[in-house]
């Protein structure tokens, strides 16, 4: 694709060349400058790319290596799911009208009818109100004659406190799990009969947050165990902010942090002024010194370093990042950029084999190493020769996503030396999104202490999602267990504490 060259033109210029066009022909110069404002209109108005899929970027005319074109478009899903599906639905036991398991069966009259293991099924949405309250009337009688009230006694099932556990729960899971600011929650209430103010709604958040904090500083502190920890930021708005003496840094920021622990993976959420880097080696500090340095994967920007003596881990730099350059300047460079978008696709397949294969760290490696290695190594030698001999400009955009490809090489292909090493930092990309959709909806946060609530139920609501845990059951049992937990927080985890829960079950049964 060429690049046209700017031309500066108005509506009245390009109606007087219209005009003229249906006299006569135009010249050269005229009809260059009319199909240059044309396609500039038209790019305008072509939809923006919302993926960065080799596909999407791609000339469309242009059909990946490998794959035939067949004109045959992939079977689309029914998008429903089963009843399965629905873990947290009340189930509802309909019996037979008429036969019971073990009587003679109607139509052929001479077999007995049994229960099949599998019933039919049948699911039905109602709609609520996110938080149901209920008034307790309670009948009160006077006496005529001395003049006492008697009151009906509070039911038992209307528990000790206003606002149930379950309330609070799910108020937290509404605000820091999926965005609806204190504010929206307020009017949908209102509309709905059931008030419920945004004053109260931060009142019972800070009060709860107070009683799961040993949660959060244990997630910490196995975090800094972790044998990979992955680590970026995105700003954040803090209105009332009151930095240390004698730091003169303006930004304020939300750091991610997802470390992987042996089996389970924990992500943790911290705002304020400091950088990615400060905040993972603030978590690096509570590292047993007995273990080796960790896997820390980042893009290549400084900040995101820990500094920490005592303990230096394995750098790795996401290929994502790199990978980002030369999509943005895939339209400019599509046959160039072409090899490089399909050689790292060849790899990221590599990648998803040995994850659908369940390879162990070695296995991937050696796996990478036969694969990907070649791959890799082919597509250095080719961006050495575009630079060496000048086949492309060292200042243009591909000039400098090559360099930039070319400058963090050895931490960029860490996966083809170290086991275990990702290839990409995704997933603290995708678990700094909690934080980005509170941004866009609520704006901001007033203070740093609200910063911090938000950081400790974003950190455990987005743990459990990372774990197979049910968020909402999760912050409720620590609710109702927070004396216990204070003990011995390490097992109420997201991934054991319903095994502490049957634990603590087992004396009442008994």
């Amino acid at each position: 694709m060429t690049m046209r060259q700017r031309v500066d033109v108005n509506l009245d210029e390009l109606d007087q060349i219209i005009d003229r066009s249906t006299r006569a022909p135009l010249s050269e110069s005229e009809g260059q400058k009319l199909k240059t404002a044309l396609h500039a209109m038209a790019e305008r108005l072509l939809r923006k790319r919302s993926t960065e899929k080799t596909s999407a970027v791609l000339p469309p005319d242009a059909a990946p290596a490998g794959k035939p074109e067949t004109g045959e478009s992939a079977p689309c899903g029914h998008g429903r799911n089963g009843a399965a599906a629905f873990t947290g639905a009340n189930k509802v036991t309909v019996a037979h009208a008429t036969l019971h398991s073990g009587d003679l069966c109607p139509e052929c009259r001479r077999g007995k009818v049994y229960r099949q293991k599998e019933p039919a099924t049948l699911v039905r949405f109602v709609g609520h109100a996110p938080l149901e309250a209920t008034v307790f009337e309670m009948e009160r009688l006077r006496c005529n004659a001395c003049g006492e009230v008697f009151t009906a006694d509070e039911p038992q099932t209307a528990g000790a406190a206003k606002y149930d556990e379950t309330a609070v729960a799910m108020i937290a899971l509404l605000k820091y799990g999926t965005g609806v600011p204190f504010k929206r929650l307020e009017r949908l209430q209102e509309h709905l009969g059931m008030p419920l103010p945004a004053t109260t709604q931060w009142d019972l958040m800070a009060a709860a947050a107070k009683r799961m904090r040993p949660v959060l500083e244990e997630l910490i502190r196995q975090a800094a165990q972790g044998s990979v920890m992955h680590n970026d930021d995105t700003g954040m708005r803090i209105l009332r902010l009151t930095r240390e003496p004698g730091d003169k840094r303006t930004g304020t920021f939300t750091s991610g942090i997802v470390s992987m622990v042996g089996a389970w993976t924990i992500a943790l959420f911290f705002t304020g002024w400091k950088h990615a880097g400060e905040n993972i080696a603030e978590v690096l500090k509570q590292r047993a010194r007995e273990l080796p340095a960790p896997i820390q994967m980042c893009d290549a920007l400084s900040r995101n370093r820990p500094k920490l003596e005592g303990v230096e881990p394995l750098m790795a730099n996401c290929l994502a990042h790199g990978r980002r350059q030369v999509v943005e300047v895939a339209e400019n460079f599509p046959e160039e950029c072409r090899y490089v978008l399909e050689t790292l696709r060849d790899v990221y397949r590599h990648d998803a084999l040995a994850r659908e294969q369940g390879l162990s760290p070695e296995d991937r490696l050696r796996f990478h190493q036969e694969h990907s290695g070649p791959l890799m190594k082919r597509l250095h030698e080719w961006m050495e020769t575009q630079l060496a001999e000048h086949k492309t400009e060292p200042n243009s955009g591909l000039g400098k996503a090559i360099s930039y490809l070319l400058n963090h090489w050895p931490k960029l292909t860490l996966f083809l030396r170290q086991p275990g090493a990702p290839i990409d930092n995704n997933i603290v990309e995708r678990a700094l999104k909690k934080a980005i959709l509170n941004r866009k909806n609520a704006l901001f946060y007033k203070t740093l202490n609200g910063a911090g609530v938000g950081d400790l139920f974003m950190s455990l609501i987005h743990t459990c999602e990372l774990n197979g845990a049910n968020p909402f059951d999760y912050l409720t049992e620590l609710q109702r267990h927070s004396e216990e937990l204070k003990q011995k927080p390490s097992e109420w985890m997201p991934w054991n504490y319903r095994e502490t829960l049957a634990r603590l079950a087992t004396p009442a049964a008994a």
